[in-house]
């Protein structure tokens, strides 16, 4: 007897690298290349694989970038001695790769490292992001707090004794605990999330490149008053998604979105840092609907 396969609804993700200035960025695809596109930039200590559970919630509809910085996931891993790894080099090959792929305007998701990258590439071209969504990444000076210490002393002074410091942030244990930090239930973790983060921060030199990152980290803040004047000039549309009970990127960064877009949708979830770990659920159906409402206007 001869059956009928019907072709799966579910959308496929192409998993693909270019060449941008001499360096390889892989990059995760999906989704119709006529439809608004929205780009989901990642952060410390991941990679695009955290979006691998939302692309295919949005990829019907909307056309998905995800790409990994130089020294994350399946991109290049330059030599710290050819390439500066900082901000503002993500931020501009993130712009060369956009506009390799003829993108012109797009919907930002920025989290964690995703946020300083995004707003740098907003600053660029600020009439290029077309709606905003926000999740644990910070452009406020509330939202540094006491997790920030080291970092701000060495911020302040770069001696190898305040880089050493900060050793154990690529650690095991600070790696598992940004994944379970926060969480009511653990059952909905997988753990390969953080074995996958854990195995790339052990690459050879990939440790040097983390403590530089976090060194550069410090030219991000000068530029808050920047981001801000964004925000309240555009007034995209935002859409504030945040794990309340994160420790590296609290609470207390998320509410003064609220003075610079005053209209954002906000929604504080009882979890930690990666929300999309463990309330995806919860947080793909917002994220439809807002996109759908301000970006399609369906």
């Amino acid at each position: 007897m001869r059956t009928t396969v019907e072709r799966s609804a579910l959308p496929v993700t192409h998993f693909r690298t270019v060449e941008v200035n001499g360096i390889d960025i892989f990059y995760r695809e999906a989704g119709p290349v006529d439809a608004p596109v929205i780009l989901l930039l990642h952060g410390f200590p991941t990679s695009s694989r955290m979006f691998r559970d939302l692309i295919p919630a949005l990829a019907d509809r909307y056309h998905v970038i995800a790409p990994d910085y130089p020294g994350f996931g399946h991109s290049a891993v330059p030599d710290r001695s050819v390439f500066d790894y900082t901000f503002a080099n993500f931020a501009g090959l993130i712009k060369e790769l956009l506009d390799r792929l003829g993108v012109h305007r797009y919907a930002l998701y920025s989290f964690d490292y995703g946020a300083p990258v995004g707003y740098r590439l907003a600053l660029e071209g600020p009439d290029r992001v077309s709606a905003l969504i926000v999740q644990n990444g910070n452009a406020y000076e509330e939202g540094l707090q006491g997790f920030w210490d080291p970092m701000k002393r060495y911020w302040a002074a770069g001696t190898d004794e305040n880089r050493q410091a900060l050793g154990f942030v690529v650690e095991a244990e600070a790696v598992t605990a940004q994944y379970t930090q926060g969480v009511r239930d653990r059952t909905r973790l997988d753990p390969d999330s953080w074995t996958h983060d854990l195995a790339q921060l052990g690459r050879p030199g990939n440790r040097e490149i983390q403590l530089d990152l976090f060194h550069d980290y410090g030219t991000n803040v000068p530029l808050y008053p920047r981001f801000q004047a964004f925000f309240r000039r555009q007034q995209p549309p935002a859409l504030v998604v945040w794990g309340q009970n994160d420790e590296v990127f609290p609470a207390e960064g998320a509410r003064p979105y609220l003075r610079d877009l005053p209209d954002a949708e906000f929604h504080l979830l009882d979890t930690g840092h990666f929300v999309l770990e463990d309330q995806l659920d919860v947080v793909a159906p917002l994220i439809r609907d807002f996109l759908d409402r301000t970006v399609t206007g369906g």
